[in-house]
């Protein structure tokens, strides 16, 4: 295709892209996708400077601004960033920035502010003598949409500034959903029976531009200012981190991982950092930004017609892609639930190859409308399971079907049943071999007996050798047999009879949770080992005594007291108490509260303790064990192998960090030594 031609079919793509995204709130396609549209077209325009136009979208802010709204001009134009993908990209762009300033090339003292570029909607606020006055989206870049009734709603925003305030400032920064609450919100969705919000940005953009008020306020919608617009009056300001600071005083949310480095080499590192760390945290980044610090520099260098020259995006890894749907298929899990997933066309996202991602359930599907054969959006973020989000319509085959939930179990052929008020399908065999797979594996799994070397080829081996049928005869396995099969040397062998027997005197919160009990997870299970004290009670025990235990409500209690009743349960407890599994609940009370009230975060292998055993000495000495470093951490125990975001945050924060040798010591003292 000559370049005039796709350069024309490439404007008209962007065009149509930027229509679904900026004014319908319903992109087709991810942004890394969009990126390379636009991406392409700079190129073919950089070789072929006579095709650039005036409404390219490479020369252009933004989208058309939605009639929903009355339109607000801006007094000082809300500019988009260029991106960069790569560090040499980065320092490519330090190097522009080093000649603008007549500083040369390479990695000299510019002075950057780098921040966490934050997946949600620009917004500019302007106030007149400390009163709010209007809230606008970036529209064009000059002018956008009038949200003023929205932005009130949102409680992080402040209505009035008092008496520090200067006659006219401008705020401009990012609306957004945090990943917390848009999770609660899908689960009243799905609840409900309506379809799942795609992703954090496209329902904060919904959710600001709501016509109802009373609906966006409901939203728990959040802000983080980043940038100043016009001011009147006002302190003299001679760089960006003093205008963070500023707004910072004025009451205005601004975040607290922002940072003054000197050199471009300081901001890869943070950039590397808070790409490790993206998923620690409450709200969705998608990148870092950079600015020059010095405000007299950034006027200096200027801006071209849509960015300014003083700041770049660090754009990361694209966490939505779009790839063939090839299949859908049934997946039986340890209660029996039946859930469809999708089988796709190999993907690189979210940092990995994708093949299958969930759907949830059978109302989603038919929500969502997703049919083999469909080009389908996929989202993976950091350790989530991959998830379809939707169909792209406009690329259907249009003698597609709708796909039907099948009506028996894919594995033993019973009939599904989908019981009322649910909203999730179960095959109901008790012996389907999927089901006694799956209960295997998480019985072995970390969260529940933590089995090392027990993981899902080991099960499948041993179960279809025969060597065991339920988790009960984990702890009755004919080793003698296991050591003809091939994989399971000496070696191998010994480990796996080590690792078994270790669990024997696991809490019995962790047996409870290993059951694999529907709606029974590590919190109840902790308090009803601490309030019956022993299996043999808890089997015993009356729905009703199960639900008088705080924390365990009815439907749990009912579940519990339901699966105990059946044979097959005792038959397990008396296979556990055969084989010597501990059976009894927690000696609270003989343990030293050495810990209560501190946060202790362990990262990386010890040798005395498993990551589960370590947790659980820290929680049984009252204290907590969180999966990530923040203020409240009392101190960090570093193993082999730790986690470098936990290690740098701790170094950051001042966090003290320990050896096994100090954790030892500490959950008898409380004390970290000097």
């Amino acid at each position: 295709m000559e370049p005039e031609q796709r350069a024309a079919e490439l404007r008209q793509l962007i065009e149509h892209h930027n229509v679904a995204y900026h004014t319908n709130d319903a992109p087709e396609i991810p942004d890394a996708e969009y990126d390379a549209l636009v991406r392409e077209l700079a190129e073919i325009e950089a070789e072929h400077p006579e095709l650039v136009v005036a409404d390219s979208p490479t020369q252009q802010v933004g989208g058309p601004v939605s009639t929903l709204f009355a339109p607000v001009e801006h007094s000082v134009p809300m500019m988009s960033l260029d991106n960069v993908f790569t560090a040499d990209e980065l320092t490519a762009w330090a190097d522009r920035v080093a000649r603008g300033l007549d500083l040369g090339e390479g990695s000299r003292p510019i002075g950057f502010v780098t921040e966490m570029k934050i997946d949600g909607v620009a917004c500019s606020l302007r106030y007149e003598d400390g009163e709010l006055v209007q809230a606008a989206t970036r529209g064009n870049g000059k002018v956008g949409e009038d949200i003023t009734a929205n932005v009130r709603g949102i409680d992080v925003i402040p209505h009035s500034l008092g008496d520090a305030a200067p006659p006219v400032i401008e705020v401009r920064g990012e609306v957004y959903l945090p990943v917390s609450t848009f999770d609660a919100l899908n689960e009243s969705q799905e609840a409900a029976g309506l379809p799942r919000y795609a992703n954090p940005r496209n329902t904060a953009a919904g959710s600001l531009r709501q016509k109802d008020p009373a609906v966006t306020a409901g939203r728990g919608l959040k802000f983080w200012s980043y940038q100043l617009g016009q001011v009147a009056g006002g302190p003299e300001l001679t760089s960006h981190s003093q205008s963070l600071d500023w707004l910072d005083e004025l009451g205005f949310p601004v975040n607290p991982e922002r940072r003054v480095v000197e050199r471009i080499d300081d901001v890869k590192a943070l950039a590397d950092d808070w790409l490790d760390r993206r998923h620690e945290l409450d709200y969705d980044i998608d990148g870092a930004v950079v600015k020059v610090d010095s405000l007299a520099r950034q006027r200096s260098l200027g801006s071209t017609a849509k960015a300014p020259r003083w700041a770049i995006a660090v754009k990361f890894p694209p966490e939505e892609r779009t790839t063939t749907l090839l299949d859908i298929q049934v997946s039986i899990g340890r209660t029996g639930k039946a859930t469809p997933f999708a089988v796709l066309d190999p993907v690189f996202v979210g940092g990995s190859t994708v093949q299958m991602a969930t759907l949830h359930n059978d109302d989603q599907v038919r929500l969502k409308d997703v049919r083999p054969g469909d080009t389908v959006t996929v989202r993976k973020a950091g350790d989530v399971i991959p998830e379809v989000l939707g169909p792209v319509l406009s690329k259907r085959d249009p003698d597609s079907e709708p796909w039907v939930f099948p009506s028996n179990c894919p594995v033993c052929a019973e009939l599904l049943v989908r019981p009322d008020g649910e909203a999730h399908t179960f095959c109901v065999n008790p012996v389907c071999p999927a089901q006694q797979q799956a209960r295997l594996e998480y019985f072995a799994s970390r969260g529940a007996m933590d089995i090392d070397g027990f993981g899902e080829q080991t099960v499948r081996t041993f179960v279809g050798e025969g060597l065991i049928h339920d988790i009960g005869d984990i702890y009755s396995i004919d080793w003698d047999r296991a050591s003809e099969l091939e994989g399971f040397g000496e070696v191998t062998i010994q480990n796996l009879q080590r690792s078994i027997e270790v669990t024997k005197q696991r809490p019995l919160a962790s047996l409870l949770v290993g059951l694999g009990v529907r709606h029974l997870g590590p919190s109840a299970a902790e308090v009803l080992a601490k309030s019956f004290g022993h299996m043999d009670k808890i089997a015993t025990a009356t729905a009703e005594e199960i639900a008088a235990v705080d924390g365990v409500g009815p439907k749990i209690a009912a579940v519990v007291a339901e699966y105990f009743a059946t044979d097959g349960a005792k038959a397990l407890i008396e296979k556990f108490r055969a084989a010597g599994v501990n059976l009894e609940g927690p000696e609270v009370l003989d343990i030293p509260q050495t810990l209560e009230g501190k946060a202790v975060v362990v990262t990386g292998g010890l040798e005395n303790y498993s990551r589960t055993g370590a947790a659980d000495a820290i929680k049984a000495r009252g204290g907590k064990s969180p999966g990530s470093v923040s203020k409240k951490t009392f101190a960090v125990v570093v193993g082999n192998e730790p986690g470098a975001s936990k290690v740098t945050k701790a170094e950051e924060l001042g966090i003290p960090m320990i050896d096994e040798a100090a954790f030892e010591t500490l959950l008898d003292t409380g004390e970290i030594e000097s």
